[in-house]
């Protein structure tokens, strides 16, 4: 198993403007021990939250963990949407917190209550009464502490990527929306981006026919961003390069193409098996652009450029992982699809379909906007974010919360989703060695219930 010694939360700085720092905080329960085999897991704390619909709420009240880079930039989103209400912001830079505040009010919209006095101010955010849900915008290992927090303090949770990076974070997270009866949402805007969201359509209605394998990725260069002095606040972002050699962002390829294969809705991830290139591309980048004076001289890189893994679905699909932000290229995330009845392959957009294809020649992508899901067709693209992804993807976790309908994406698949950050890690450590997946609906995942292919209300 990897591990590092675990450090006090209490000794880091939770969120400085989205930041804190990366390199001393412990992973203990990175990889699953003999739970997760097959057909074994933890005993149940709570009963299952597979289906269960948010309570109707006439507004949507929303505190906000994280005002730094992603947090302020969702900001403008949540104001845009009808029926919500901004009621609280939260970080350890009061001035990130006075910005976001100041935005609210702009709006002419009643200002929001402020808390920036020290690394756990979020705690009495949380105990406010007049928050229905958290959005947690902070570094990852912050992730599930504080969406357990807000969970044991009645509150929904909607968290950004990854939602934790060890496999007891996950199976805790889990457990207490179970117990709590609190909704815990990975926002992977992937999910509702406008391709992803016609493949989906498309692979249910059988036009790919039976599915076989499918690929994701999240291949960015960030190589400017990882050495920013601002914009990851600390350089968190880059110190987890530091310390672990796996997929550190999972969650924007695995998550549309586990839509695709109805993962936790009659399939399920088994088993994956990862592996990673030689760490080469942040050194090089640093001996061209940085004086040798820099700290960052002191780093050494263990994370590989590439991180690519092979994911088994119970029933013999095969999804491929690939991560990538090391290294200049063109953005991708493949997001490929193949069936028996033809393929997609996205950047560019691409597909072939029998029996009206052209052998051996792609067709029109635009040819079947018809396909487009209905937040595309009628809501889509609102004002952005990601080319209106963001945009989507809150306006549906607002719309399930205000019309008492369950989520779209539920713990189980926010969970299975972040598994491979602590599974490739496992497996490149044992030599790419096949690693199990937890299950973490506990044997529930042939049940049908609501997901991203979600009817129009």
């Amino acid at each position: 198993m990897v591990e590092l010694p675990r450090s006090a939360l209490s000794r880091r700085s939770l969120l400085r403007t989205g930041a804190a720092a990366g390199a001393g905080l412990g992973l203990a329960g990175l990889a699953p021990g003999a739970a997760a085999a097959q057909n074994a897991w933890p005993a149940a704390k709570g009963e299952t939250m597979m289906g269960v619909p948010f309570e109707a709420h006439e507004t949507v009240r929303v505190g906000i963990i994280g005002v730094g880079n992603r947090g302020a930039s969702m900001l403008p989103l949540f104001l845009e949407l009808d029926g919500v209400a901004i009621t609280a912001v939260c970080d350890t830079s009061a001035e990130a917190v006075e910005r976001a505040a100041r935005a609210v009010v702009d709006e002419g919209r009643p200002e929001p209550a402020k808390y920036s006095a020290g690394e756990h101010d979020f705690e009495n955010l949380l105990a406010r009464d007049d928050v229905d849900v958290v959005y947690i915008a902070t570094p990852w290992e912050w992730h599930a502490p504080m969406a357990v927090a807000a969970m044991r303090n009645g509150k929904h949770v909607g968290v950004e990527c990854p939602m934790g990076v060890t496999v007891d974070e996950l199976w805790e997270l889990v457990d207490v929306s179970e117990q709590t009866r609190r909704h815990c949402v990975q926002l992977e805007n992937c999910c509702y981006g406008q391709n992803e969201l016609r493949v989906l359509r498309m692979a249910h209605d059988g036009m790919f026919g039976d599915l076989l394998y499918g690929a994701g990725a999240y291949l960015h260069d960030l190589r400017e961003l990882l050495f920013s002095k601002t914009y990851y606040a600390g350089q968190w972002r880059r110190a987890w390069h530091t310390k672990l050699d796996g997929d550190l962002y999972p969650t924007h390829g695995l998550g549309p193409v586990a839509a695709y294969l109805d993962v936790n809705r009659g399939d399920r991830l088994v088993r994956i098996t990862s592996m990673s290139t030689p760490a080469l591309g942040l050194a090089a980048y640093r001996q061209e652009h940085l004086p040798p004076e820099d700290p960052a001289w002191q780093e050494k890189y263990v994370k590989g450029d590439a991180t690519m893994s092979l994911i088994q679905t119970e029933q013999g699909r095969v999804i491929h992982l690939v991560h990538d932000v090391s290294n200049g290229r063109p953005y991708s995330r493949l997001n490929q699809l193949q069936g028996t009845k033809g393929v997609f392959e996205d950047y560019p957009p691409r597909i072939y379909l029998e029996p009206t294809g052209t052998p051996h020649e792609w067709g029109n992508w635009d040819d079947y906007a018809e396909h487009d899901h209905w937040l595309w067709k009628d809501v889509g693209p609102g004002p952005g974010g990601h080319g209106g992804m963001d945009y989507l993807m809150l306006y549906r976790l607002a719309q399930t919360m205000r019309l008492g309908l369950s989520p779209d994406i539920d713990v189980y698949d926010s969970a299975t989703w972040s598994a491979p950050f602590a599974l490739s890690a496992q497996s490149i450590k044992d030599g790419s060695a096949p690693v199990d997946f937890p299950d973490f609906t506990r044997g529930r995942w042939k049940t049908p219930h609501p997901g991203i292919d979600s009817p129009k209300p």
